[in-house]
């Protein structure tokens, strides 16, 4: 008889080094407890599923399956469906950036774009600007290529690009990352000062700036502000779309748009991760948006999370107690609470989840030292009836351990 053998304790493996500075991710791990269904859970990045065209996109599919199946199913190019690049040319002309379809790259998600990046462009020990606090997975990212991060801050005009003269005066960095519009976590919008400074010290220094936007068309409230790459006439300039945040996060699609070098690069990048983004849901997605009224579905996600916001706003004004304070989206999924002095956001979560709401505590979206005082709120997934008893609940949890 052959003896029995015990997999229940597999023989160790050494990881890699850079794994060790790849922590598991605190959201991650958070919405496996958060989004309990009787649980109102302000913690995920969640769009509003009820919002999802779900019917045209299930029809695109169709069409494309009857009129193009086996193509679709086909392996393609690692660039992109040509009809879809040139649909996102159009689209950014119409927002005033100039690009030529060789100048686009689709993506998995812009994540994809931030990961493609790095791997075209840092080293171990590159230093990388971000401000502070700043996108979780984005310093994730960063970490596993080994980087290294200089802070700048941030206020309710979003980086503090005055700090940055100081970072080159001791070291040049090789990147600037941020996410100008309605930040996440913080939900603040680079000011247009600040973006024609920022532009013009990148391209005085020639340090490449990643402009992360997926909310930038999620705006409610104020005018629209041009992006980082429609403002640069000399090439520094990459940025990332989704349309995650605008059709539905399961198709998967971003974009990555910047000089024709970068492009290339981040091409042959995507050539040994995945080979392409997914055929079939490229050519849905252009037969979708060749006849769906975009800017019409634009419309209605604004003024839906434009209301959500406001009665958040609004629930957080009659709920939290003296002490809290909170930032002011224009747009986009996200605000920022600060919580009155000496209390920790990681220290109330357990006793929030009590009480049935949750939240992302902050201290994991900061680059340097952590900070505990702040927690992320989302309001795009939830309606104003349920935003205002989670107000409710969580103001009584904040009121309670102060």
């Amino acid at each position: 008889m052959t003896a029995a053998v015990s997999i229940s304790a597999p023989p160790a493996f050494p990881l890699a080094q850079r794994m060790s500075r790849m922590k598991a991710s605190a959201l991650r791990e958070i919405l496996k407890v958060a989004e309990r269904p009787d649980v109102l859970s302000f913690a995920g990045g969640l769009p509003a599923p009820e919002l999802f065209p779900v019917e045209a996109i299930a029809q695109a599919h169709a069409e494309v399956f009857v009129d193009e199946g086996r193509a679709a199913l086909q392996y393609s190019t690692t660039e992109g469906y040509g009809p879809l690049r040139e649909w996102i040319c159009a689209h950014l002309g119409e927002r005033g950036l100039r690009a030529a379809t060789d100048q686009v790259l689709i993506t998995n998600g812009s994540q994809q774009g931030i990961e493609l990046v790095a791997k075209a462009m840092l080293d171990p020990g590159d230093l990388v600007v971000v401000e502070n606090p700043s996108y979780l997975a984005a310093l994730q990212t960063f970490s596993g290529y080994e980087a290294s991060f200089a802070v700048v801050g941030s206020d309710h005009d979003g980086m503090r690009v005055d700090e940055l003269e100081r970072l080159v005066a001791g070291r040049k960095p090789k990147l600037i990352y941020l996410v100008p519009n309605f930040q996440n976590p913080k939900g603040t919008t680079l000011s247009l000062e600040r973006r024609h400074a920022l532009v013009r010290f990148a391209q005085k220094h020639r340090i490449l700036i990643l402009e992360d936007n997926p909310y930038g068309e999620l705006r409610f409230r104020g005018e629209h502000l041009p992006s980082l790459a429609s403002l640069d006439d000399e090439g520094v300039v990459v940025t990332l779309g989704t349309f995650s945040k605008t059709l539905a996060p399961g198709l998967r699609i971003g974009w990555a748009v910047g000089p024709r070098e970068i492009i290339r690069a981040l091409v042959i990048g995507k050539q040994a991760s995945d080979l392409h983004t997914a055929t079939l849901a490229q050519r849905a997605t252009a037969r979708l948006l060749s006849r769906f009224d975009y800017n019409a579905n634009l419309d209605k996600l604004r003024a839906v999370y434009g209301e959500r916001c406001l009665a958040m706003l609004s629930s957080l004004e009659k709920h939290m107690p003296e002490g809290t304070r909170w930032t002011q989206p224009d747009g986009g999924m996200f605000l920022w609470v600060e919580l009155p002095r000496g209390m920790s956001a990681d220290a109330l979560f357990p006793h929030a989840l009590e009480k049935r709401v949750a939240f992302v505590p902050g201290s994991p979206f900061f680059a340097a030292e952590p900070r505990t005082e702040f927690m992320r709120l989302n309001y795009s997934n939830r309606p104003p009836e349920l935003i205002e008893e989670g107000m409710r609940r969580l103001g009584a949890v904040i009121a309670a351990h102060k």
